[in-house]
């Protein structure tokens, strides 16, 4: 029996346990199927690369992923995934190069890299979360063009506290996203980070690194335009959830290698439910 395109995307999106997942609940169901489908690609996308061992196999699959894409734009998908995608394509018109640049994040961390100098993270960032944002702001629907540079701007700051937060975890996979000129100024080494050494280098890298985030946050709302608020507001239940994991590190004097810093799902719930009610407001 061929599986279901919609319900596949709408189990790998709630299995998955994202942040993404509590905001789609306050959409209607036309619009939340579709964003089901961008998360589901997102999501089949980094589990390309980060469940394979071998980088050479995974390129491979990116590289049959990419092509799979291709189809989905043609009218011709075979994945689940890109068989709904397709799907919305008539009533969403995302352009496809936010797909390739998505993937070209991803390929980013095929191997051990390092980034010399935030102009590089930010790269890193744009591909991997600000075209998600420039994705979704299509099916939110919009009427103001800076709603494009929120989009950016917001999907900076979400990737760079996924960064502060998951630092252990990226260490286990050779993985470094701190700029190396900003770990050489502080005094912190890649033999300390590694060592996972808490100290008082530690703390101001990391003390430099969230407020880069959260200058990233007050840039995208400075953007936001009022009367798309009320189109927006997955995306601002994504900030409110966010920043307060933002804030929670910086609570911690960023100790994240001690313990992985999260909300709870009741927390995530009552903070998408009081953005919700901000952005009704006139």
């Amino acid at each position: 029996m061929q599986t279901d395109p919609a319900a596949y995307c709408r189990r790998l999106t709630k299995e998955s346990g994202s942040s993404f997942y509590y905001p789609l609940l306050f959409l209607p169901k036309k619009k939340r199927e579709a964003l089901y489908s961008i998360y589901a690609f997102c999501r089949h996308s980094d589990d390309i690369v980060d469940e394979s061992s071998d980088p050479t196999e995974a390129r491979k699959h990116l590289d049959a992923w990419r092509e799979e894409l291709e189809r989905a734009y043609g009218g011709t998908p075979n994945h689940p995934i890109t068989r709904q995608l397709q799907t919305i394509l008539p009533d969403y018109p995302i352009p496809k190069s936010y797909f390739e640049q998505l993937i070209l994040g991803m390929e980013m961390d095929l191997q051990p890299r390092r980034y010399e100098s935030f102009e590089d993270v930010y790269l890193y960032c744009y591909r991997v979360a600000s075209v998600v944002g420039l994705a979704c702001i299509e099916v939110f629907g919009y009427s103001h063009p800076q709603v494009k540079e929120y989009a950016i701007a917001q999907g900076v700051a979400f990737q760079l506290t996924n960064i502060a937060r998951d630092l252990r975890e990226d260490l286990d996979r050779d993985r470094i996203y701190l700029p190396q000129d900003e770990m050489r100024r502080f005094g912190y080494s890649e033999a300390d980070l590694f060592r996972k050494t808490y100290n008082d280098a530690f703390v101001a890298l990391m003390r430099h690194q969230c407020e880069r985030a959260k200058g990233y946050y007050t840039k995208a709302a400075s953007l936001l335009w009022k009367p798309d608020r009320p189109n927006l507001v997955v995306s601002e239940i994504m900030r409110s959830i966010y920043e307060e994991i933002l804030l929670r590190i910086e609570a911690s004097r960023y100790d994240v290698f001690r313990t992985r810093i999260s909300l709870s799902a009741p927390r995530k719930l009552y903070l998408a439910f009081s953005t919700w009610r901000t952005c009704r407001r006139p």
